[in-house]
């Protein structure tokens, strides 16, 4: 399997998730040329993306579904409500709503090689999802977009080989920037987004001794920093039972604006 981060930020995110044969991105919230320009670092096109799977319906998750549907016909996969919510988004314009397949958490389903399952998580969206893809006896997890964990997340993202995780924002500087009271509260609250301690809790669930890869993912642009994030989550790493260096896990920050190295399994 491979894993790379196209975008990854609350500006916008697109995951590139594939084998030799198969290929999938997890949201469209950049540009089309955006993502073309990532896809071109591994000498591919969105032309050889299989499907299009898509965690919830904000539009940093959604911005490029309509001008991709309408130049590639790419099929698209959401569960029910977020189908619904995106065949009706002005901000798509018209596209053939037949591209959008109906999933349902825990309920695997096959694009080529790859076995996906959607996952239900905490966030202000209809019916958010994170996911993890298996194929050649390896395991792919993206996770963003959550206020909050549970033993539910924890046992589906574990045994990953590869994960991008969230790690939006620092709790101190969210506390004292220029953001309203409400949506501050939003952030911190159980349907907004995990802050750099809670994703490096998190990720230390999840820990074993196969896992190649940890990306940091949707860091916010107001609240956070990649050094910060990065030296936050490796603090609360300090101590697990695997490695004295995180290094070892390859953790790093998914950029912005900048397609990640691709990790292959």
């Amino acid at each position: 399997m491979k894993l790379m981060s196209i975008a990854s930020g609350s500006s916008g995110n697109c995951v590139y998730v594939g084998t030799d044969n198969t290929a999938v991105i997890v949201d469209a919230g950049v540009s089309r040329k955006r993502i073309n320009e990532g896809l071109a670092t591994i000498d591919m096109n969105i032309k050889d993306v299989d499907a299009i799977i898509i965690t919830h319906e904000h539009i940093d998750h959604t911005r490029a579904l309509g001008v991709i549907s309408r130049s590639y016909g790419i099929p698209m996969y959401a569960t029910e409500k977020t189908c619904e919510v995106i065949a009706d988004m002005r901000e798509l314009g018209d596209f053939d709503k037949s591209l959008l397949n109906p999933i349902e958490p825990d309920v695997d389903f096959d694009i080529g090689d790859i076995r996906i399952c959607a996952h239900s998580i905490w966030h202000d969206a209809v019916d958010p999802v994170c996911y993890t893809m298996k194929a050649d006896g390896k395991k792919v997890s993206v996770a963003t977009d959550m206020g909050g964990y549970d033993d539910y997340t924890v046992h589906n993202l574990q045994d990953s080989d590869a994960m991008l995780v969230e790690a939006n924002h620092d709790i101190r500087m969210l506390q004292a920037g220029p953001y309203p009271y409400s949506l501050k509260q939003r952030i911190l609250g159980q349907r907004g987004h995990l802050s750099n301690e809670a994703s490096g809790q998190l990720i230390n669930n999840i820990l074993n001794n196969h896992i190649k890869a940890i990306f940091l993912g949707h860091l916010s642009n107001e609240n956070n920093y990649p050094e910060l994030a990065y030296e936050t989550v490796k603090t609360e790493l300090m101590g697990n039972p695997y490695t004295n260096d995180v290094r070892d896990f390859n953790l790093q920050v998914a950029g912005r604006s900048m397609p990640s190295s691709l990790i292959e399994l």
